[in-house]
């Protein structure tokens, strides 16, 4: 029995309804890749709530934006934060110059909330064990040596206090140390079922605490060495980084770790570290180029650069910040990869018609749409109604209309949810002068409530004026990209060609049905190209696949005529 494919490859759609923001946050990484996030309570426990309007004015609308795209039938989407070049990671005030500064604590990424992070450091012991015999100036068999490790600072108590040393070998049973305990044998050797003379490890539980937040690390080692290390164990928190500086110290004897760090006697039982010094930066020291970002290498981008990194955003936004080099550069973004869309704002103070094609000028690109005025919603940090900017929510009102129609749906005539005003109320023959140029007004309508009033991209070429066209394409090249990689490095011939024939008409047939393509039949609809028409020998001799698509998109009602005429009786 033998098994080959020789049918079409079942082929899905690629998604386009996956969000993209940039903006300002209380908290959160700044450099790395974007943070997946599926609801208001995710993005407020990964970025913190809202900012202040008096330290951030237009700079401080992410977390509303989010909040609206949800609000609007969003379901998931990718966060970058952006701080300003003054903001400050909060961290713990030790004296350098003392014992206790052996371990340096700092909050995760900037910002004042790391100043409401408190640490809390209790002693601890990973392992025990009685002495069953002294074998050596400093070498004892012991019941068990596992968890005794070279370096571990460990303590004797043969009942009349605790004798502090250090691990120097540990195995078979056998442990060295790095001086020999005080006493004679039986001072030490104890093999009773329930031993009062015992050799423990010392170590240190940590507790971090932030808001509701909590993290609790056990047992952790200032041992350099051990798989325990206080630096290897907290590498994993969300809220702290913590680096070890005891080595750089010299040799401080055989000082257990709680004793390092908190410079009291275990006996005290607990130590509280506090950090301070965190800060949010200001508005003014913000530049085009943090939201812009850098390209350090993979892990290592920052603002739009870092959704290099990210192959799942189709629609992305920069809410509230209008900056024509900041805007110009989401645009740019978009049209090198080719798979994503640019939803934009408009300044809050241009509302006249000619203010608003002054900005809308700016561009021309079918990656990109334009949407104004701002929204009236109500601020849960105030207490009061406030404008935000329309990105957020027209790209949760994309996601819907994806979900419940179709990306070939145009994503208009659409109820913009938890708006109860507009910054500006635009009449018809504004909305006649702006929607030919390019600008999607967001209009209010008796009995309708607040809607979307507008389908146009910011290009001047009018096959691709309509945003639904241009995401429908991009969700055609993704699907057939992405359902199509099982053809790279084939055999180029004709029944490769017949299967990658098959395999895409089928999934153009399914699109076709579900009325995303004009036409009363398949043949109608598209065309599919591939063979000996479409490549040349010199194509295939360098590896070359090449397949001719064509598609017939439709086209939304954006315009709609009543023609009347008199009809008179006849006899």
């Amino acid at each position: 029995m033998e098994e080959f494919d020789s049918g079409a490859q079942p082929l899905e759609g690629a998604s386009t309804s996956t969000a993209g923001f940039i903006g300002l946050a209380q908290r959160g990484e700044v450099e790395g890749v974007p943070l997946l996030i599926t609801s208001v309570a995710d993005f407020h426990r990964n970025f913190g709530s809202y900012l202040s309007e008096n330290a951030f004015g237009d700079y401080r609308f992410l977390s509303y934006a989010v909040e609206h795209f949800f609000l609007n039938g969003g379901s998931r989407c990718y966060v970058m934060r952006v701080a300003p070049s003054d903001a400050k990671k909060a961290h713990n005030q030790t004296e350098a110059n003392t014992e206790a500064a052996v371990l340096n604590i700092t909050a995760k990424n900037p910002g004042a909330w790391g100043n409401q992070v408190r640490v809390a450091v209790v002693p601890a012991s990973k392992a025990k064990t009685q002495v069953y015999e002294v074998v050596g100036a400093s070498s004892y068999r012991v019941k068990s040596n596992a968890g005794f490790n070279v370096g571990d600072i460990v303590a004797f108590d043969g009942g009349s206090g605790k004798q502090y040393n250090r691990v120097v070998s540990s195995q078979d049973n056998i442990v060295e140390l790095a001086s020999p305990i005080d006493g004679e044998a039986e001072d030490i050797v104890d093999s009773n079922l329930l031993p009062a003379k015992v050799l423990t490890t010392s170590e240190f539980t940590m507790h971090v605490f932030y808001g509701d937040e909590a993290e609790t690390y056990e047992r952790l080692s200032l041992n350099v060495l051990a798989a325990n290390h206080v630096a290897k164990m907290l590498s994993r928190s969300n809220i702290v980084i913590v680096s070890d500086t005891s080595g750089s110290a010299g040799d401080l004897g055989f000082v257990p770790p709680f004793e390092l760090i908190s410079g009291l006697k275990e006996e005290a039982g607990k130590f509280q570290i506090a950090l301070s010094a965190g800060s949010d930066g200001s508005a003014s020291s913000l530049a085009a180029s943090d939201f812009i970002g850098v390209d350090r290498g993979p892990g290592k981008r920052t603002g739009i650069q870092s959704f290099i990194d990210n192959d799942v955003v189709s629609i992305m936004s920069v809410p509230g910040v209008t900056d024509p080099n900041v805007q110009l550069s989401l645009v740019a973004h978009c049209e090198n990869l080719s798979s994503r869309f640019a939803v934009l704002d408009v300044p809050r103070e241009k509302t006249k018609v000619a203010d608003v094609m002054t900005h809308r000028n700016i561009f021309d690109s079918n990656y990109a749409a334009i949407y104004n005025p701002w929204l009236q919603v109500f601020d849960p940090l105030d207490k009061r109604n406030i404008f935000i900017p329309p990105s957020g929510s027209v790209m949760g009102i994309y996601s819907r209309s994806d979900q419940t129609r179709g990306v070939h749906k145009a994503p208009a005539n659409e109820v913009v949810r938890g708006a109860v005003g507009l910054d500006c109320q635009y009449n018809k023959g504004e909305q006649d002068i702006l929607n030919p140029k390019g600008v999607n007004l967001i209009r209010s309508f008796p009995g309708q409530g607040i809607r979307v009033w507008g389908a146009r991209t910011a290009s001047s070429n009018g096959l691709w004026k309509y945003v639904n066209v241009r995401r429908l394409f991009i969700f055609l090249e993704e699907s057939i990209k992405n359902g199509t990689s099982w053809v790279v490095f084939e055999p180029n011939d004709e029944q490769l060609w017949a299967r990658v024939q098959r395999t895409i008409d089928a999934f153009l047939t399914r699109v076709w049905r579900d009325g995303a393509l004009m036409g009363a039949s398949p043949a109608e609809a598209f065309y599919i190209n591939i063979g000996r028409s479409t490549m040349t020998q010199d194509d295939i001799d360098n590896g070359r696949l090449i397949c001719v698509i064509g598609v017939a998109p439709v086209k939304p009602a954006e315009f709609v005529i009543f023609r009347f005429t008199q009809k008179t009786r006849e006899e």
